[in-house]
């Protein structure tokens, strides 16, 4: 999935998701704002949701591209 393709995504029923391993993240303060603004825009949708759904599309776009494919793709499971 693209990162740009995630609105469409969060318009929709969301999908339960077994999260088995926690990170911390601290962000730039505008950037916090921009993740509280899109779970505000997208109400069934947490900000832990929103960072989750970004880190996942990144990750996705990453591991499509050579030479990042095969080092990523493997570890992707």
């Amino acid at each position: 999935m693209k990162v740009t393709d995630l609105p469409k995504q969060w318009e929709q029923k969301k999908e339960p998701t077994e999260r088995i391993h926690e990170y911390s993240l601290r962000l730039p303060l505008g950037d916090a704002a921009r993740v509280s603004a899109l779970a505000e825009l997208y109400p069934g949708r947490s900000e832990s949701d929103i960072l989750n759904d970004m880190v996942a599309a990144a990750l996705d776009e990453l591991t499509s591209r050579s030479p990042l494919d095969e080092k990523l793709g493997k570890r992707k499971e």
